[in-house]
């Protein structure tokens, strides 16, 4: 009876002094980083499928916003191009026959110089042909200038279609991040506007858990360095997971106006963060505590 007394008696005392060992150090709650996911340009919604609660990766796209408009203002100005380059391919087809000519002229021009000096021709005909020479070669310049101006239209055409080719790339909304859609705000066949937030997504994969600590643990805490962290599993139990501190305060979250005592600097608080890799059981806004 002793004996069984004596272990009971063991147990309480052993009992009592692990919980005492597993006091949190400090509680805060769980937080996520969240993204809000807006349109990026107006008009109706055509598809929207993703539900509150679908895992999406980075890039995948989530929804479509109709393009029409921005499709025929497009093919107005593919016409327009078209234009715009038959004209190129014109005044490169006269510089084609100018040029000929010009070639033709250079072989009568060496013709008539051998000529001249056996006095078989006359300097106006040599003049002559010069003087033509000129004039093509001046008509060839004149229509590279012109040649020149039809280009830039030709630029702006395609500067106004890369714009358009933007515009059609943003009415496919993309997911930011790997994450969960967490919240969504529309449905498909809504009208939408630049800016109007369409979803939420959540990127759970890391959890951070933002606690207080007083002046007189701070001294004690390192970025980089890994600690507990355990959120409710019950009434009564916890689920633990590692923990690494990320990010301590630099400046305390509460200070009186006047500090006179010791008991009053260890009264100040600190923010501290600490990175938590979730296997899904923790949420946003989850409550937690850190043992250090």
């Amino acid at each position: 009876m002793k004996t069984t007394l004596l272990i009971l008696m063991s147990g309480v005392i052993f009992s009592a002094c692990n919980n005492e060992s597993e006091k949190a150090d400090a509680f805060g709650t769980c937080e996520a980083t969240e993204v809000m996911v807006s349109s990026e340009t107006n008009g109706r919604i055509l598809r929207f499928d993703v539900m509150e609660g679908t895992q999406i990766e980075k890039g995948a796209i989530i929804a479509h916003i109709d393009t029409t408009l921005f499709h025929l203002q497009k093919s107005e100005i593919k016409a327009g191009m078209k234009g715009v380059r038959a004209r190129i391919a014109t005044i490169d087809a006269q510089n084609g026959i100018l040029n000929q000519q010009i070639a033709n002229l250079k072989v009568n021009i060496a013709r008539i110089e051998n000529m001249l000096q056996d006095d078989a021709a006359t300097q106006k005909q040599y003049d002559d042909l010069t003087g033509q020479l000129a004039v093509l070669q001046k008509q060839i310049a004149a229509n590279n200038t012109q040649k020149s101006s039809v280009e830039a239209e030709l630029a702006v055409f395609e500067s106004k279609k890369a714009t358009l080719d933007e515009q059609i790339r943003r009415c496919r909304i993309r997911s930011p991040l790997n994450g969960t859609i967490i919240e969504k705000y529309a449905e498909a066949g809504e009208l939408t506007t630049a800016g109007k937030p369409l979803a939420k997504i959540a990127d759970l994969s890391v959890i951070r858990l933002k606690v207080y600590v007083s002046g007189a643990q701070l001294g004690n805490l390192k970025i980089g360095e890994e600690c507990t962290v355990r959120i409710d599993n019950g009434k009564k139990d916890y689920t633990s997971f590692p923990g690494t501190i990320s990010y301590i305060s630099g400046k305390a979250e509460f200070t009186p106006k006047i500090i006179q005592t010791k008991e009053e600097r260890v009264t100040l608080v600190y923010a501290v963060t600490i990175d938590v890799k979730n296997d899904g059981s923790m949420k946003s806004g989850m409550p937690g505590e850190a043992i250090f």
